[in-house]
């Protein structure tokens, strides 16, 4: 391992690892364990909380660790020597830069498990030709601002491993931060994506072998010829690595069988041989780091094992650890050691060089190789994105003696400004269209003169507590005697995060929809949408699965473009709680609440919100054995048109009965309905027109329906309203409007869930005890 250029001159007395306590006179501070839990905590809660400040902007959380970090260092808070003393004194660093480097070893092994070196081969020469430009350009450009700094403000460092570090410092594009923020963006799966993508792979393969180089020219020893047996020997390292560990990480995953847990000891063994690369790379004299890279590359992608593995690593590593050796950099920078109008005119140099260089590389290939205007500078803004791989090449310098205190702050400075201004600028410069036209189709909604027409259902859903129902009610949705019949789109929305996983979960998206297409399913298929897939063979019913990945606070942008985009007359929405075993509904996660509520506001067609209450059981029924009781509460309004519309397509099914329920006010009543305002009598009286003509031909066409019973139900107060409900709905599924219309809707004046409006919020209340599940209808309108 390299050492820590902080230490003191002169060694500390070693630490205890442990205390006996403040009663017996011990100060905790003094002890490494108590010392390092409070640097963790206190790493844990600066990082988060910048993390989240920062959040609005959408930058990538490595921007708030390495300004947490600075923020930590004697850049900021470590200006109060007491404060730098009590928290990061001294002799506390040795086992503070022990656990950063452990998380960062374990870091890197992941951002190997991210590359593909499949996708590697499959780049085409216009990708190839866009990397080797961002690389080299910008490495002579660093090599040509390394003697200004030379002659100024690195006087006296090693000189041809300066020339190398220069040159990686400058050409290196953080391939981990790339794809988070490509991902962020929406443009994983566009062609600027997956072109930046492939380039990064590439940069970042040439930055780890320069970077090798680097650190093999800086060694003590004066003689070249260490030097070269430090890098053949690295060679030889990945060499024996290529031939010994992919067939051995084959079998491994061989082994492991799709919907069983991994066994320990592959999990256990695969750790042991990173740590064991890290310390063979490490006594060769290149950084251990380098070692767990290798093993992560060459471990194959495909199969349960690797995300096993991931899932097991990342968040401990991701969250706990790697924040660590940010605020071990931070410790190194001081950003007033950048003084005087020659130094910061030198960091000016070096930002605008490290930008010109990448932007204008990339964009110059990328236009010869034909690519558009706009989607060459989005490629050259993306490419110069730095991150955490930057802050290991700048480290490893700093432990080197290869970069000075001052040169390496004004290397942190333009890591964090050329990552910081990225998002910005790609967003200035590139904004695909995300949302399909919403009026270039015909159908929107259920409710339509050509009932006979093709129903275009995207139903939506969070885990597998929702795959039963939802099966159900797009068997219900049938609609048998229906020439068009019914296409089905099923959505699995799954969070968007800066885990691991997340990022391999992306990369293995195909490339042809949006978001992301599992068209051909892979051998480590989502088990989720095995099941939608095995409806399909079971059926006649056209589901076409996908997953959807993107962050809470866009997840409605997707689902709104995708129904848009493959035409959908509904979209069918998870209500956010689910049923517990005692019947009582219980909170899933609070965040999809408002990605319903979005989607409602933004939706290109019609929405239902399912509040599942165990539609059909906890299985699927073949539609032999459908038998359903449902249940229409209409009061009046386009909603209830629409919920009336659904439910006479589902009447279809013959193993289905429907009840249609209307409210209206009992003449002679003197009590609270009559006294509520519905509005002017022009907008009123059109209003009861459309609702009239629709119902007539709703029950023109169900006169000689056995299945299908039609009922007026007249009532004087919201207490009856609401006793005839609880009185019609045991039932299997429940149909109503989001904005009912009317004196009866009105007079009940509830809204516990927006959501779900007035009726649907009762029926899930507990005034209204039913087993039935409820589902709430907004028809698209046009205006």
């Amino acid at each position: 391992m390299v050492t820590n250029a902080t230490s003191a001159s002169v060694c500390p007395p070693p630490m205890k690892p442990t205390s006996n306590g403040v009663f017996q006179g011990d100060n905790p501070l003094d002890f490494a364990l108590p010392m390092a839990i409070l640097q963790i905590c206190l790493v844990f809660v600066v990082t988060r909380g910048l993390a989240y400040i920062i959040r609005p902007l959408r930058q990538p959380r490595v921007i708030a660790e390495i300004v947490g970090g600075i923020l930590l260092g004697p850049s900021a808070l470590g200006r109060n020597k007491s404060y730098l003393n009590a928290v990061f004194p001294s002799k506390s660093l040795t086992v503070l830069d022990t656990l950063a480097n452990i998380g960062l070893l374990f870091f890197l092994f992941l951002a190997g498990l991210e590359l593909d070196p499949r996708s590697l081969r499959q780049t085409g020469k216009q990708t190839f030709a866009i990397a080797i430009a961002g690389i080299s350009v910008p490495f002579a450009l660093g090599i040509g601002s390394s003697f200004v700094l030379k002659e100024t403000i690195a006087k006296g460092v090693n000189g041809t491993a300066f020339l190398v570090f220069m040159g990686v410092a400058l050409s290196i594009t953080a391939f981990p931060v790339l794809a988070r923020i490509l991902a962020e963006l929406k443009l994983l799966t566009t062609n600027v994506g997956r072109m930046a993508m492939s380039a990064a792979a590439v940069n970042d393969i040439a930055a780890w072998i320069l970077l090798a180089l680097a650190v093999a020219l800086s060694g003590d020893s004066e003689s070249p010829l260490v030097s070269l047996w430090v890098f053949l020997c690295g060679c030889g390292f990945v060499l024996c690595s290529i031939i010994i560990v992919p067939p051995i990480f084959k079998r491994i995953t061989q082994r492991c069988n799709e919907g069983e847990p991994v066994d320990e000891i592959y999990i256990c063994a695969t750790l042991v041989v990173v740590l064991a690369a890290g310390f063979v790379t490490d006594a060769i004299g290149i950084h251990a780091m380098f070692g767990a890279f290798v093993v992560g590359v060459l471990i194959p992608k495909d199969g349960p094992f690797t995300r096993a593995l991931v899932e097991k690593v990342e968040d401990l590593v991701s969250g706990i650890f790697l924040p660590l050796y940010f605020v071990s950099s931070g410790l190194k920078t001081n950003i007033f050691a950048i003084h005087g109008l020659q130094s910061w005119g030198i960091l000016a140099l070096v930002i605008f060089t490290a930008c010109f260089g990448k932007i204008v590389g990339t964009v110059v290939v990328s236009l010869f190789c034909k690519v558009p205007l706009k989607e060459a500078l989005a490629l050259g803004f993306l490419m110069n994105s730095k991150g955490l791989v930057e802050l290991i090449v700048l480290n490893i310098g700093k432990d080197r003696k290869v970069l000075n205190d001052q040169t390496f702050a004004i290397m942190v400075l333009m890591a964090v400004f050329t990552t910081f201004i990225t998002t910005p600028l790609v967003m200035a410069v590139y904004k695909p269209a995300r949302r399909a036209k919403i009026d270039d189709y015909k159908y929107k909604t259920i409710a339509r003169k050509n009932t006979n027409s093709q129903l275009r259902i995207l139903c939506c859903f969070h885990n597998a507590r929702n795959i039963p129902s939802m099966i159900n009610l797009i068997e219900a949705s049938r609609g048998i005697q229906k020439s068009g019949g019914i296409c089905v789109y099923t959505m699995h929305l799954r969070e968007f995060s800066e885990r691991s996983s997340t990022i391999l979960m992306v990369h293995k998206a195909r490339k042809n929809g949006l978001p992301f297409w599992n068209k051909d399913r892979p051998s480590d298929a989502d088990h989720l949408i095995v099941a939608f897939e095995a409806y399909h063979q079971l059926s006649q019913v056209s589901v076409k699965p996908m997953t959807e990945i993107s962050s809470m606070a866009d997840m409605h942008v997707d689902i709104c473009a995708t129904a848009g985009g493959k035409k959908a007359a509904v979209i069918i929405l998870p209500f956010h709680k689910h049923q517990r075993l005692d019947g009582s509904l219980e909170t899933t996660r609070s965040d999809f609440k408002y990605v319903n509520r979005r989607v409602l506001e933004n939706a290109p067609c019609s929405v239902g919100i399912l509040v599942d209450r165990g539609l059909g059981g906890t299985s699927h029924i073949s539609a032999s054995n459908v038998s359903y009781s449902i249940t229409v509460l209409f009061f009046g309004g386009s909603d209830d048109r629409e919920a009336l519309a659904y439910g006479a397509r589902m009447a279809e099914h013959p193993g289905i009965r429907l009840v249609v329920l209307r409210f209206v006010v009992e003449p002679s009543t003197t009590g609270d309905i009559v006294r509520v305002d519905v509005g002017e009598s022009s907008s009123s009286s059109k209003l009861v027109s459309e609702d009239e003509e629709f119902l007539n031909e709703f029950k023109a066409k169900v006169a000689n329906d056995d299945s299908v019973t039609y009922e007026e139900k007249a009532v004087k107060d919201a207490a009856g309203t609401v006793a005839v409900i609880c009185e019609f709905t045991h039932c299997n599924l429940v149909l109503v409007g989001r904005s009912p219309q009317g004196e009866v809707a009105y007079a009940l004046k509830r809204n516990e869930y927006p959501e779900l409006g007035p009726i649907g919020s009762l029926l899930v209340s507990q005034d209204c005890p039913t087993i039935a599940s409820v589902l709430v209808m907004q028809q698209y309108q046009h205006q």
